[in-house]
């Protein structure tokens, strides 16, 4: 039996082309239970970091005279530039090593990307999009107005199923998951790189007369990180401050899961289906593959019950069962 042929590329039905009227949606955005969760677990993160730039900000007022509030208004303001236009082309361009797409890659996303946005009721100019030099299949929403894809998912995927990633992309956007993602990671930065630095610290080698300045410089990154765990126990309770890790990990799942629900509402289901089955069917593979390891032929190992608790993405069976009702 000869082989199926593969699926054409262009096997979307564009019902909204231009020129077709478009009823956009009152409110195209919202804040779901998941993004205030996101939120809510970075506060503990967000009081170190706050402790942080208020001590830099002191510092800065008795050596340079510089009232201590203006760093640390600064740095709370800083969060608006999630949505300013040039400041998320230069965090699409350099932190996430994205492009714009070439006329060819626009010819084939835009209209697939107007398609999804007319559906949902949102205008679709709101977004960029962008493409990454990446040979995996895979998709980003960034930011205010970011969405991104790879030029693996552009070039391979029929439009059905790239329509399907990028109503999933849309998801993230409507729900809140991409911007607040990215203040908590924004806001959370000065709080881990004390961290770093303490850790920088106690790893490296000082001579007898640097020993004072780290050890006081060690003191008060250890006071402050103090002052931000008392802060978050007070707030949480200790125990629940303990499975912080897995209580975000696992409010990044249901965020992925309610972007897959998204896309399905939106009819995008069996493409999603069909993207899910073909990634968890290449990783299958990729797992059962052997390599050598001196001389012998050994299996690569399963995924560990700890490393699934701590991953931001459902596994794919999961995602799948959860789409059933929508197929």
């Amino acid at each position: 039996m000869a082989p199926a042929a593969p699926p054409p590329l262009d096997d979307l039905v564009y019902e909204h082309g231009p020129g077709r009227r478009v009823y956009y949606a009152a409110h195209p955005r919202r804040v779901d239970v998941t993004t205030l969760a996101k939120l809510v677990l970075a506060l503990p993160t967000f009081l170190m970091s706050t402790l942080m730039v208020l001590l830099v900000s002191a510092v800065l007022d008795g050596s340079l005279g510089l009232p201590f509030w203006i760093p640390t208004a600064l740095w709370l303001a800083s969060g608006a530039l999630a949505f300013h236009r040039p400041t998320e082309e230069l965090f699409a361009r350099y932190l996430l090593g994205l492009r714009r797409p070439m006329p060819p890659e626009a010819a084939r996303l835009e209209p697939v990307w107007r398609e999804v946005t007319a559906v949902a009721g949102v205008d679709g100019a709101v977004y960029q999009l962008w493409v990454e030099e990446s040979d995996d299949l895979n998709a980003y929403a960034a930011a205010g107005h970011i969405v991104g894809v790879t030029r693996f998912a552009l070039e391979q995927l029929p439009s059905g199923q790239l329509a399907a990633v990028l109503a999933h992309e849309l998801g993230h956007h409507a729900g809140g998951h991409a911007w607040s993602s990215l203040l908590s990671h924004w806001y959370g930065l000065p709080g881990r790189a004390a961290w770093r630095a303490l850790r920088v610290v106690a790893r490296s080698i000082v001579t007898p007369a640097r020993c004072a300045v780290y050890l006081s410089i060690g003191v008060l990154l250890l006071a402050v990180g103090g002052l931000g765990s008392t802060a978050a126990a007070i707030l949480y309770g200790l125990p629940l401050l303990l499975v912080f890790p897995y209580l975000s990990a696992a409010v990044g799942r249901r965020a992925e899961l309610r972007a897959d629900r998204h896309a399905a509402q939106l009819g995008f289901a069996p493409n999603l289906a069909e993207v899910f089955q073909t990634m968890h069917a290449d990783r299958t593979l990729s797992r059962r593959r052997t390599f050598a390891v001196g001389g012998e032929r050994t299996q690569r190992e399963p995924e560990s019950a700890h490393a699934r608790l701590l991953s931001t993405h459902p596994d794919f069976p999961t995602r799948l069962h959860h789409l059933r009702g929508y197929l």
